[in-house]
């Protein structure tokens, strides 16, 4: 999710919400049970959420491991603390 998010991030993320499209989200993935993913949500699809990754370049999502399970909406980037810039 660079450049919005960055490993090592703390998110709050509201559990069991329902996302809208554009909504970055916590994720799961039926052909990876083990591996949670923030991802960005583009639309509701058969089986889940079509999600996309902000590096298109750099990215995993359905595009690749087909619909996701969104488990909560991220609401706030809690560490390191947004800063405003000039």
């Amino acid at each position: 999710m660079v450049p919005a998010l960055r490993h090592d991030d703390i998110v709050l993320v509201r559990w069991g919400a329902k996302p809208k499209p554009n909504d970055v989200v916590l994720v799961k993935w039926a052909s990876r049970p083990e591996q949670l993913s923030i991802k960005r949500v583009s639309h509701q699809v058969d089986g889940g959420w079509h999600v996309v990754g902000d590096n298109p370049f750099a990215s995993t999502d359905s595009e690749h491991l087909g619909p996701a399970e969104v488990l909560g909406v991220v609401k706030a980037r809690l560490w390191p603390r947004p800063t405003l810039r000039p």
